[in-house]
């Protein structure tokens, strides 16, 4: 397996030139990183002008590796080529390094790169990436790959802090500027740098990162008001000390892997990084773990609409009167604190009046809410604040919170949350635990995970109270008054439900399953090695436009629009689809008998979408008739003169685990009239809620694109124009001038492209 590292940005705030000036103090030898024995000079070249400067090295290092398997070996010492390519004008370094030694077995590859930080002229970036690849060891392969990684990533910070040793040195030596290089026509002279001084030797660099703050003191020229960013989509060191927390540097680089993964497949709708965070961690920094995990809860919030609830969701009076739980304050880390009278909880009661999906709603609402509590108190204590803590008081638990339903109702609601919010709970306190809590908890136990138990705090009677108790982890002018502190708490008391307000349908108690909402825009489907699935839209005029949504859950699919003049025979049963399918289904509309290009025709280039990738898009029909949407499953392609696979293909083919597909879509249609009127369409978009404002950002976006491919097809009849457009987009509608012209300006004032 090849193992990867990506590094964050890390920041210098001292200029190229002087950042250069301490790299290269780093050669030919250098006794502050001891496993670096030394370096010759095997080629070494410039530019005529001087701004190119190319070394290449031969590096010698001394592995800390088990004796015994340097004698299995047969080595003692290992090489590396380096090749460092510094551009002078540029102000960029690039230094690319491979093994020497064992290279027909192991194949080592590490680029780094040092640039001007892209806002600040005076700041310096640094970059690293590597990635190893152990063929064959001698049967050592396992140990040879731990051993690799450990000295790797315990010599990364090394190498920060060497450069940071060898910048104070030169400031030491009163050498604080170095000019900047200038063509020999200007300056008269080559290869002559000055050196200046003058600087106060308290400009010790320190890595200030874009996103982050610094270890300065307040006022620092690297302030949280004042921070830029290197890339608006790169981490940089700081901004994770200081809004994520202290990471080692694999964790670091599977964070910035997972994020980058995400950029390409889901774009402009990522997660925030510390939601990123949460489950690597819930996975033990697993990447592929995670990432499936990270999916799957992606595709739960967008299919329920989980991002809305905060705006949408409005607890009903008899949950705020009779529901004992509420925030109260933080603990002593910073973390959001949540109260939970449990046991003055009528569990049994809120089931019967309100059934599961409004309790689950509200549950929800509540870790929505502390995720957001969460990024205030990391701005407001200016430390990374990712969890909050609950604090359960089981005073008055008794056999009645035992009743069955209520235990279902309890162990989904934890599925659904261990699921989709995991490390969100940095503690839960329980106290006042009475005798009957060991059998609740045996039943709860196995459906929480093993990171989460461990952060259970349980206190019996009134040991809660005194050292040891609440005040280790909670102030003790914010423990709650019923716990005997000073604090006044205004969680409801609770109550017994009055059983007139009981449901008198039995659904809430019976049903195998919570669901969230009783309806959801999207479908779920399966895709079949051999059996793709198809849904048929019937196009009554041309120029309507067919919109669709939808996101891949498991393996790769191929999405196809045709369109027929005949019906499919099968199309009436579309209409039969449920709306909230769990298992998903698969339909088949295209005869075996049709015939491409005679029965029916391609609308749509094929497009490959990937596990995990989110796709929108618009087609405007050109014809009344059948237009089908087609999701088959991706499977390799011969190249083109030979009959072979490539070798990507087979490989990509021996990873698939199974011969089904999963996805959710949405789609819908808007007529020709309709699309013809903007104020329809806008009318439309304001009233008809998410879906309809789904159908409107796809047709902007499309629209915006077609407007900037017809400025580059007819630079003379339109004005240029640069907006953003998502290369997935394909409009094939502009295909003529006059309907591009005329696309445009139909929606032109609505969307607002002048």
């Amino acid at each position: 397996m090849v193992q990867k590292y990506q590094s964050p940005v890390r920041v210098y705030k001292y200029p190229f030139e002087l950042v250069m000036a301490a790299y290269e103090k780093r050669f030919p030898t250098c006794p502050e990183i001891p496993v670096f024995l030394g370096s010759e000079i095997l080629h070494e070249s410039r530019s005529d002008d001087g701004a190119i400067h190319i070394i290449e090295r031969s590096c010698k290092l001394n592995v800390d590796a088990p004796r015994l398997l340097k004698k299995i070996a047969g080595v003692e010492y290992v090489f590396f080529i380096q090749k460092n390519t510094v551009n002078w004008k540029e102000r960029t370094l690039r230094i690319e390094a491979h093994n020497e030694t064992f290279a027909n077995r192991v194949v080592v590859l590490e680029t780094c790169s040092y640039s001007v930080h892209p806002e600040n002229e005076e700041w310096t970036c640094f970059e690293q990436s590597a990635s190893l690849d152990i063929k064959s060891f001698f049967g050592f392969e396992s140990t040879v790959e731990k051993i690799a990684m450990k000295q790797y990533t315990s010599n990364i910070k090394r190498g920060k802090e060497v450069i940071e040793h060898y910048l104070k040195e030169l400031i030491s030596q009163g050498i604080t500027f170095i000019p900047r290089w200038t063509p020999p026509s200007e300056s008269g002279q080559k290869d002559e740098q000055t050196l200046a001084v003058g600087h106060d030797a308290d400009d010790i660099p320190v890595e200030c990162g874009a996103r982050g703050t610094t270890k300065e003191q307040a006022g620092s020229s690297c302030s949280p008001a004042e921070a830029v960013s290197p890339d608006a989509d790169k981490l940089d060191a700081d901004y994770i000390e200081r809004y994520l927390g202290q990471l080692t540097p694999m964790q670091e680089s599977c964070l910035i892997r997972l994020r980058q993964w995400l950029q390409e497949m889901h774009k402009g709708k990522i997660p925030k990084d510390e939601h990123i965070l949460r489950f690597l961690r819930a996975r033990d920094f697993n990447i592929d773990k995670a990432r499936e995990m990270l999916c799957q809860s992606l595709t739960w919030r967008k299919q329920y609409q989980v991002d809305y609830i905060l705006q949408s969701w409005r607890p009903p009076a008899l949950l705020d009167e009779y529901y004992t739980g509420g925030w109260h304050y933080q603990d002593r880390d910073g973390r959001p604190l949540y109260i939970l009278r449990l046991g003055q909880m009528d569990t049994k009661g809120l089931v019967k009046a309100l059934g599961e999906e409004s309790l689950l709603r509200h549950v929800l609402s509540i870790n929505e809410e502390g995720q957001k509590r969460c990024e205030e108190n990391t701005n407001l204590f200016g430390r990374p604040i990712t969890s909050w803590t609950c604090l359960v008081d089981l005073e008055g638990l008794n056999m009645r919170h035992l009743w069955r339903p209520g235990v279902k109702t309890l162990l989904r609601i934890i599925e659904v949350v261990e699921d989709n919010y995991p490390e969100t709970l940095g503690r839960l306190l329980i106290v006042r635990a009475p005798r009957v809590f060991p059998v609740l908890w045996t039943l709860v136990s196995p459906f929480i995970n093993e990171n989460t138990r461990q952060k259970f705090l349980i206190y019996s009677g009134n040991n809660y109270q005194g050292p040891g108790g609440l005040v280790d982890y909670v102030d003790k002018d914010v423990i709650p008054d019923f716990l005997g502190g000073d604090c006044v708490c205004n969680v409801p008391e609770g109550g017994l439900v009055p059983k007139s307000l009981y449901q008198t349908d039995e659904e809430p108690e019976n049903s195998d399953h919570i669901r969230l909402w009783t309806e959801t825009i999207y479908h779920s489907a399966s895709v079949l090695k051999g059996a793709p699935h198809e849904i048929v839209v019937e196009i009554l005029e041309g120029e309507s436009v067919i919109t669709w949504d939808f996101d891949i859950l498991k393996g790769d699919v191929v999405f196809s629009l045709f369109h027929s003049k005949r019906a499919p025979e099968t199309s009436h049963k579309e209409a039969t689809l449920p709306s909230t399918s769990i298992a998903g289904d698969n339909m088949q509309l295209i005869d075996k008998t049709w015939v491409l290009g005679v029965d029916y025709s391609r609308m749509e280039s094929p497009l490959v979408c990937r596990e995990g990738e989110s796709i929108q898009g618009s087609h405007v029909t050109r014809w009344p008739g059948f237009y089908i949407l087609q999701w088959k499953m991706h499977g390799p392609l011969p190249c083109s003169g030979t009959s072979l696979p490539r070798v990507d293909d087979v490989l990509a083919s021996l990873q698939v685990s199974s011969h089904k597909c999963k996805i959710i879509y949405y789609y819908e249609v808007l007529a020709s009239k309709d699309f013809r009127n903007p104020e329809i369409l806008r009318d439309q978009v304001e009233n008809g809620g998410t879906k309809n404002k789904m159908l409107f950002k796809t047709l902007q976006r499309d629209l915006c694109q077609a407007w900037n491919l017809a400025t580059v097809a007819f630079p003379s009849s339109v004005e240029p124009r640069h907006l953003p457009a998502s290369p997935r987009a394909a409009p094939t509608f502009l295909d003529s001038r006059v309907k591009a012209t005329l696309t445009w300006k139909r929606c032109s004032g609505l969307l607002g492209c002048p």
